[in-house]
């Protein structure tokens, strides 16, 4: 078969649904992007898996190697997108439209655009010619759960030394960002008339010592966890959402909070869970309440990828920009585990991701098409990148 276009592949990519969210009524698979992407890659001589996730035929990794050995290249993508409001955009969002040298549409900048150049930079590479692998990653879900990313590391299968998630970056490298736990404190106390204070035991006052805890702990964190790099330089914890209590004349018999906590590179999620749970239990002692302390989503860790790895140095020396950080968090972590050296680096703006009427510039195209096959160039086929 011919070749796809990159406005094909742009275009098909949009169109192809792949919802991901923690409300079932949005949610659907990636299945029938990844089989379409799957496709491509084959025709353009790929040795292509894909690998449904565990207990989910409907959605699916796809892993297109071109040429073999140890090292090489990852570019990796995810293929779900966020929900969207159909109603708040000026186009379908599953149609890709150009105007006024943007490119619209759900996905257009976070983050499927990137994995069509990313094919489109690979664009007639013998495999004879390469010394080291290039990968194609497309994952599933990582607007929801992760799971495509846990799946991949679990498995523990090599993919390659390393790598680059095209994530919206406007093409500045990134090489740290924040991590993500989102936890709850679940109380149990006991309900009763309130006239009587004897007859119950406050679970809403329970939280209320738990909340005052809890706030002291942000400022002893914050004061000794502290990174430069990062635009907020601190780690946040964000008391978010609390539910408890149903009537004013009743004792409140269960409160329930939820946070954020997004730590710095450095900061274990395992042993913040932990002080959690032992601030909680000592904000509780002797109160004669039940509490549990749980987790929301299994989390994100923080990345850090040294200022020295080979990608770094690489992508510093392609864009002229020294490699930075962002708050938001990426697969990287996971694909760390695979031990490759990750860099996030994509054409789109984040300021333009999970909004209405979602664009890439078509001005970042060049740029990143130049850019890949530089790094494909560095990795894939010199010399040099034989010992990396």
């Amino acid at each position: 078969m011919p070749r796809p276009s990159l406005q094909y592949m742009l275009e098909r990519l949009i169109a192809l649904p792949s919802v991901s969210s923690v409300s079932p009524q949005w949610d659907m698979g990636n299945r029938g992007l990844i089989d379409e992407m799957a496709q491509w890659c084959a025709d353009a001589g790929f040795r292509v898996e894909v690998l449904p996730l565990p207990g989910e035929p409907a959605r699916a990794n796809l892993v297109a190697t071109l040429g073999s050995g140890p090292g090489g290249l990852v570019l990796a993508g995810h293929t779900d997108t966020v929900p969207c409001d159909a109603e708040r955009w000026s186009q379908a969002p599953f149609r890709a439209v150009v105007r006024d040298g943007r490119l619209y549409g759900l996905g257009s900048c976070d983050m499927k655009s990137f994995l069509a150049l990313a094919l489109e930079a690979a664009a007639d590479l013998d495999p004879k010619t390469l010394r080291q692998p290039l990968v194609i990653l497309a994952t599933a879900d990582e607007e929801s759960s992760m799971d495509g990313a846990r799946a991949l590391a679990e498995a523990g299968q090599p993919l390659g030394r390393q790598a680059v998630i095209g994530e919206p970056t406007g093409l500045r490298p990134i090489r740290m960002h924040k991590g993500m736990l989102m936890e709850g404190v679940h109380i149990t106390g006991r309900a009763g008339h309130s006239s009587d204070p004897r007859l119950g035991n406050s679970a809403l006052e329970g939280m209320h010592r738990v909340m005052a805890a809890l706030l002291d702990w942000r400022e002893a964190l914050q004061a000794r966890h502290r990174n430069e790099a990062f635009e907020i330089p601190i780690p946040t914890l964000n008391l978010g959402a609390i539910r408890g209590g149903d009537n004013p004349n009743r004792i409140c018999g269960e409160c329930e909070l939820h946070l954020d906590l997004r730590p710095l590179p450095g900061m274990d999620p395992a042993q913040l869970r932990a002080a959690l749970e032992a601030r909680v239990a000592s904000a509780l002692d002797a109160s004669g309440l039940e509490y549990r302390v749980f987790r929301l989503i299994p989390g994100v860790p923080p990345l850090e990828t040294p200022a020295d790895a080979p990608v770094v140095r690489a992508a510093e020396a392609l864009t002229g920009v020294p490699a930075g950080a962002v708050a938001f968090g990426t697969e990287a972590p996971f694909l760390q585990r695979l031990g490759m050296d990750v860099l996030i680096l994509g054409p789109g703006d984040i300021a333009q991701a999970h909004q209405p009427d979602e664009f890439l510039a078509l001005d970042r195209i060049p740029p990143t098409l130049e850019i890949l096959r530089g790094l494909i160039r560095r990795f894939c086929l010199t010399e040099e990148s034989a010992g990396d």
